[in-house]
């Protein structure tokens, strides 16, 4: 639940709902969901898609309209250049622009079916009550630290943060005059280690 800047009747914002940031599943997870509670073999969801996403690109490629179970799929076209004859306009004038996805009414009689009394509400955290639970912050670096080193990562999931907040938590200890913590960069990503 997360508040707008409207005001209701009693004089309070009013709130909205929205997915809980952070829950996220791959196909990858799905695809070992299925595999252990539907009649799906380790794999083959992953592959199926991956099938279907060459064969729709194909089609689509091809000026092709794909209507599936779970909503239709329209490549966007737009010309390369400003053109105001049609024709005048070549194949090699015309370039993706993107897929439209139109889910129709699949997804709401799909989900509805799991849906005895609502949405399973998960209350986003208070950022700065997290921030202000120093005990909870200091044990969270100790126990990624075992390891001799933090990423973001690793401190975001053990601490309960988001990635953003966890970084910049991690910044701020390697500046100042005494600083925690040395920030390397390690490939693509940052290290933090005690100093």
């Amino acid at each position: 639940m997360h508040p707008t800047p409207a005001k209701g009747k009693d004089g309070r914002n009013i709130v909205y709902a929205r997915p809980a940031r952070g829950l996220k599943l791959s196909i990858k997870n799905i695809d070992e969901y299925c595999a252990k509670h539907y009649t799906t073999r380790s794999g083959e969801v992953e592959f199926v898609l991956d099938q279907f996403l060459k064969a729709a690109a194909e089609m689509m490629a091809r000026g092709y309209r794909i209507e599936t179970p779970i909503g239709s799929f329209v490549p966007k076209l737009k010309l390369k250049r400003e053109i105001t004859n049609a024709d005048d306009v070549r194949n090699s004038d015309v370039e993706i622009d993107g897929v439209d996805y139109n889910p129709g009414k699949v997804w709401n009689k799909a989900i509805g079916k799991w849906l005895y009394d609502g949405f399973l509400r998960v209350d986003n955290p208070n950022v700065q009550e997290q921030l202000d639970d120093k005990e909870q912050l200091e044990q969270a670096l100790s126990e990624c630290l075992k390891r001799g080193y933090v990423t973001v990562s690793s401190y975001a999931l053990h601490a309960g943060l988001s990635h953003y907040t966890a970084r910049r938590l991690l910044n701020e200890w390697t500046e100042g005059k005494n600083p925690r913590l040395l920030k390397t960069r390690m490939g693509h990503s940052d290290i933090y280690t005690e100093i």
